[in-house]
């Protein structure tokens, strides 16, 4: 048996092993970011989707939309004034949800009997194909290009 024999990994090895675990790890992380991105847009449009149902329940009590002017992205004030004025309103709405990005708003405006909806997207999705296109109530419904900008219309 021979005393000097020694198991295990030497310096070289593992540094090499840690090296490449971190390179892997890196360039999958980075992959992951067109995801997030895509999933925040998807709550952006499911956020829209449940302001537009409370304008309709403030609409069927009021006859009338919230007569407000939020028509650009960084308006928070302008869009917490609708939701204080939809939480007001007894119709069962206490809180309508924020961008996810704190450092933008969702975008609102309306005459009364016609409001529109917009939020300003991170990527580039296919469903910027199906909204309306141009400007509505004062809000630029394409935000540059490539389009980024998703509305709904009423």
């Amino acid at each position: 048996m021979n005393l000097n024999s020694k198991k295990g990994f030497t310096l070289i090895e593992t540094l090499v092993v840690v090296s490449i675990i971190g390179l892997l790890s890196s360039v999958f992380l980075v992959g992951l970011g067109g995801f997030r991105s895509r999933g925040r847009d998807a709550r952006r449009i499911a956020d829209l989707r449940q302001v537009q149902n409370a304008l309709e329940l403030y609409y069927s009590k009021n006859s009338a939309y919230p007569a407000l002017s939020c028509t650009s992205s960084g308006s928070r004030t302008c869009w917490d004034g609708l939701e204080t004025t939809l939480a007001g309103a007894g119709i069962g709405v206490a809180k309508i949800a924020n961008d996810p990005n704190s450092a933008q708003s969702y975008m609102y405006a309306s005459d009364g009997q016609n409001y529109t909806l917009g939020a300003r997207f991170q990527g580039q999705d296919p469903v910027l194909n199906d909204d309306i296109d141009g400007t509505s109530n004062g809000i630029d419904c394409i935000g540059g290009s490539p389009e980024t900008v998703y509305c709904l219309q009423f």
